[in-house]
Order: C-alpha cells, then sequence, then structure tokens
C-alpha cells in the first residue's frame, strides 16, 4: 500500500465542489467526498460545523474530534486523488463514542468508494 499525502482543504471553492459531489451519512456527521480526477497522490480534507452545533466551544471541540478520526482513518481507508470534508452534527459528533466515529467513518468511506 502506498503512502498517501494528507492535507487540509481551506478554500472556499473547495469545500462547494465537494457540496456537489457525493455524500455519505453518518450518525454524527456527513461524509461529502469528490474525485479530483487528476494524478496527484494527495488525499485533502476539511472540517466544518455550522453554529447549529453549538457555541464556539463546542463546536471546536466537535472538529477536534473529527480532524482526530480523519486522521486515524484516512491513510488506511482513503484514496489518494480525492478530497473530503466532514460536517458535524449538532448533539452527536461531540457526544458520541470515538470507537463508534471511527467505524462511521470507515462505513462512509466504503459507501463512497464502493460499487456505483
Amino acid at each position: 500500500m502506498t503512502t498517501t499525502r494528507i492535507e487540509t482543504l481551506t478554500k472556499r471553492p473547495d469545500f462547494l465542489a465537494c457540496a456537489r459531489a457525493t455524500k455519505a451519512p453518518a450518525p454524527a456527521f456527513l461524509l461529502q467526498a469528490r474525485n479530483r480526477r487528476d494524478d496527484d497522490d494527495l488525499t485533502r480534507i476539511g472540517f466544518t460545523c455550522s453554529k447549529k452545533v453549538g457555541n464556539a466551544v463546542a463546536r471546536n471541540r466537535a472538529k477536534r474530534r473529527l480532524r482526530e478520526i480523519a486522521r486515524a482513518i484516512l491513510p488506511a481507508h482513503g484514496q489518494p486523488g480525492w478530497d473530503y470534508v466532514l460536517i458535524g452534527r449538532a448533539g452527536a459528533t461531540a457526544t458520541r463514542d470515538y470507537i463508534e466515529l471511527e467505524a462511521d467513518l470507515v462505513r462512509a468511506l466504503k459507501k463512497v468508494h464502493g460499487p456505483k
């Protein structure tokens, strides 16, 4: 297995492009995934939480948890040349068990990359 480089999405157009692409809902988050269709071995990931998740402290906690599961799962299950966005859910992202969060991300990635 080749090691893919992982970078963080920062530009709004990249987030908007993912919003128009494939979606895979999970109990604690929504995964949006887009194949960039380039030859780059780079995997990019973005994180977002709306104000529905809570105040700044709650949103930052939810994003920290999303970053941690992405760091643990994407090297093994993500695919090079893809952009992913994880969107936190109100009341679920910050409270769901960490092991279940990881399993949710693996399931969502399999759904996105599975047969159509």
